[in-house]
């Protein structure tokens, strides 16, 4: 398998996106670690259930994302990688006069902070092996703007930058950083969301998706977690030797607009 014996660490990963980039560089042969800032019984047997599904090492490790002595000693306690996902993230949505100052630090320190102290744990290991691959999961709201998300809209431009920071840095060195900007994607905290949505605006399922949550997709329809997974093995492997310091939307056409 193609990235048979590279170790992967994807943040934020026991569900959604996260746990969907696991699953495509598992099947791609890539050890997994998974974390979030649980520690229960089923974060553990996630792992596990991963690793005997595609034959490969996986394991889950606790780290609270919004700290960054956590994030880097979860490179530490992984053994490093040759793989880093920074996918976790949160959202607040609020009028800038009145979102709350604690939920912005909060925010800046899990979608952006966070990046930047799990990179920097990574990138020595990275280049004494002489191969390594960032990838960021940032948001078509890293590449434009909508009212009320002042925070998760400021951390997501920031971790384009960083992405390019990141690529500049370590450019001849084997080592790539790019930045994956996905949509609407349908997870299950999406998912939960469409029955609230539909109520609100007397809808049905498929009216409420195509003309109030994907009112900003042209396509109308949502990316899938599996998408966003096979377009990181694609980052990971040869053909993306020379893809670096660029964003790579899964929007549907958002940005284009």
């Amino acid at each position: 398998m193609a990235l048979e014996g590279k170790r992967a660490i994807i943040t934020g990963s026991n569900s959604g996106i996260g746990l969907g980039v696991a699953e495509g560089l598992a099947c791609a042969g890539a050890d997994i670690v998974l974390n979030s800032f649980t520690d229960r019984d089923e974060d553990h047997e996630l792992a596990s259930w991963l690793g005997n599904k595609h034959g490969v090492k996986a394991r889950y490790i606790k780290a609270d994302m919004s700290r960054g002595n956590d994030c880097r000693a979860l490179i530490e306690a992984a053994g490093g990688c040759d793989i880093l996902v920074n996918n976790a993230g949160i959202q607040h949505v609020a009028p800038i006069e009145t979102f709350p100052a604690d939920k912005w630090d909060q925010i800046l320190a899990i979608n952006l902070s966070s990046a930047f102290h799990t990179t920097a744990a990574a990138l020595p290991g990275m280049r004494e092996r002489g191969w390594g691959r960032v990838v960021n999961i940032a948001s078509a709201h890293g590449l434009t703007a909508s009212p009320y998300k002042s925070a998760y809209i400021a951390a997501k431009h920031g971790v384009v930058g960083l992405s390019k920071t990141v690529a500049l840095e370590t450019a001849g060195q084997g080592i790539t950083c790019n930045a994956i900007c996905p949509g609407y994607v349908l997870t299950p905290l999406v998912e939960a969301q469409i029955p609230d949505q539909m109520k609100a605006h007397g809808m049905d399922r498929e009216t409420v998706i195509r003309e109030v949550m994907l009112l900003r997709q042209p396509s109308r329809q949502f990316a899938t977690v599996e998408q966003i997974g096979g377009t990181v093995v694609y980052l990971c492997s040869g053909a993306a030797d020379q893809v670096t310091g660029t964003t790579i939307s899964i929007d549907g056409g958002w940005t284009a607009l």
